[in-house]
């Protein structure tokens, strides 16, 4: 027997990723707020769908302002989340079951209420006055003109105690840490040792395209063809070529994976959130010693309709060839609901879900997607999100077009409300008599994981389907992946083709019956019981898939 190519046989090579929003996944002790033993409780649930991996969004020691992305210790835990103890018991119990599980790492900065920053602002000469970015105004100017990441503010913060600014990449109320300094990048690393002697299986790496900035702080240069930045409703004014993806940064996604490298039992990955054309994030890959995988945002902002998935797909195939992974993703706790974008069209729902578990790459799919939530209706006055919350004064109704681009992009309460597991009063996320975080969608009585259960047909029992035919079937979880050119317009047709297995996936886009010459055996899945094959023409009914094998 040929021994497993290192290269294409690695476990994230197959794996799905699942994920948690903690606050909003299951509260265990009825507070009104999702918690790790909630997490804990519903790994068979995870597991019985058929995903692999669980990734888990921040739950460390945090004034949670930007609810768990403004961190005050890592190597603790938010106790409205639970403990370390509790942390070591949701890794023993995945594990238990054959998960992996992932954590989410914000190394880029801190809260400003961390130990550490609360000691840089106090004086120019403390120990740790040079653990974040700080710099002198030019007059009346700031140090530079690099902005924060939604692009609508600068960067830069003027703290009166130090008379002068620190640089904040994202909010004002996260500082970022100085990666120049050899104690900051020391005491970064031996925090993600200190995860992974508890055996996490990897990291999602958080804004991690942006961790080290040019040194000599120099002002980045004009963008002569400004376009809208992904997840902003302003234009890119500067291209950020001093503060965004430097020479450092890629080689520090090195140093990261040797770290990993040390705990290489079974292998532990990294998954960056980094910007940039496909050749920028090729470079955070290197020679397989950088990262090992990158998400491609593109399908964050789809229009639903085959040539668009036609045409990234076939970008993908080009830029991130095999053993290379692409990694797929239509929604997360940053961005709309997917099945939202499709105005809660489950038939739509079902034809993503389907083209999602069946590319070739590595697939995500954000808690609640699998039963169909969709975005829930949060006034921007009365948002909890701090993105929201600053464009609260404008009033409802004013500027329409610019409040849906807002609420869009910028109100992050409206995707992160709590999980829908039954019809009850609070989805069953939360006993009745508390009141939840965030407020219950009003569809929860169909869009639940109790009214899909065992239901035939259903959105949640098409995933489980999926997934179990993507675990058993080679050509799905390792096979190459073929475009079909005879396709009509409106439908996307591919092959997946491994060692003695081979699937055809076809996906109808359109409002119409659709028909499509096949050489297919037999039906694995249709999301649409009408779909059938006569005389070699497959008859797609519209909005619907079919996976046959071939």
């Amino acid at each position: 027997m040929p021994s497993p190519d290192p290269q294409t046989d690695r476990w994230w090579h197959r794996t799905t990723i699942y994920q948690i929003y903690p606050r909003s996944y299951f509260d265990s002790n009825g507070d009104g707020i999702g918690d790790l033993p909630g997490i804990i409780g519903k790994l068979d649930y995870i597991r019985d769908l058929g995903f692999e991996t669980v990734w888990v969004s921040p739950f460390f020691a945090s004034p949670q302002v930007d609810f768990g992305y403004d961190i005050t210790d890592y190597l603790s835990v938010a106790p409205e989340y639970g403990s370390v103890e509790d942390v070591d018991r949701l890794v023993d119990e995945a594990h238990a079951r054959g998960l992996k599980v992932m954590f989410d790492l914000v190394l880029n900065h801190t809260s400003d209420q961390h130990p550490w920053f609360v000691e840089s602002r106090s004086s120019r000469n403390n120990p740790k006055s040079d653990w974040y970015i700080w710099a002198d105004g030019k007059g009346r100017r700031r140090p530079n003109n690099w902005r924060a990441a939604n692009l609508i503010s600068s960067a830069w913060n003027f703290c009166p105690l130090r008379g002068q600014y620190y640089l904040a990449s994202f909010l004002s109320i996260q500082p970022d840490l100085n990666y120049h300094h050899p104690d900051v990048k020391q005491t970064m690393l031996d925090v993600v040792r200190f995860w992974l002697r508890k055996g996490v299986d990897g990291f999602r790496l958080d804004m991690f395209g942006s961790i080290i900035k040019d040194r000599d702080l120099r002002n980045n240069p004009f963008n002569r063809r400004p376009r809208f930045m992904e997840g902003t409703p302003v234009p890119e004014l500067f291209v950020q070529k001093y503060n965004l993806n430097t020479e450092e940064t890629f080689a520090f996604a090195r140093e990261l994976r040797a770290v990993c490298a040390e705990f290489d039992n079974p292998e532990r990955i990294l998954l960056g959130e980094v910007f940039g054309s496909p050749q920028v994030l090729r470079r955070y890959l290197g020679g397989d010693d950088g990262l090992q995988l990158v998400f491609l945002f593109d399908f964050l902002r789809y229009s639903y309709n085959a040539d668009f998935f036609r045409r990234r797909i076939a970008a993908y195939e080009r830029n991130f060839p095999g053993p290379l992974q692409p990694t797929y993703v239509l929604s997360n706790h940053d961005r709309t609901r997917s099945c939202s974008r499709v105005d809660g069209d489950l038939r739509k729902a079902k034809v993503l879900a389907v083209l999602l578990l069946t590319v070739r790459g590595v697939p995500t799919v954000y808690m609640g997607e699998e039963v169909g939530m969709t975005n829930t209706p949060v006034p921007l006055a009365q948002a909890q999100d701090i993105l929201a919350k600053s464009f609260a004064f404008l009033p409802e109704g004013a500027f329409q077009a610019l409040q849906r681009i807002l609420k869009e992009t910028l109100n992050r309460d409206e995707v992160r409300t709590p999980m829908q597991w039954d019809g009850s009063t609070h989805a069953g996320f939360c006993p009745d008599n508390v009141t939840p975080w965030l407020p219950i969608n009003e569809n929860r009585h169909e869009r639940s994981v109790a009214a899909q259960v065992g239901k035939d047909g259903s959105l949640l029992e098409l995933h489980r389907n999926l997934l179990h035919l993507r675990r058993t079937h080679p050509a799905l979880h390792s096979g190459d992946l073929t475009m079909m050119e005879e396709t009509p317009l409106d439908v996307l047709g591919y092959r997946r083709r491994a060692e003695n297995d081979s699937t055809v996936v076809f996906l109808n886009f359109s409002d119409g019956l659709a028909s499509v010459r096949v050489d297919a055996g037999d039906i694995l899945i249709s999301t649409d019981s009408a779909n059938h094959v006569d005389d070699g023409t497959l008859y797609l009914h519209p909005h619907s898939a079919v996976i046959a094998s071939a």
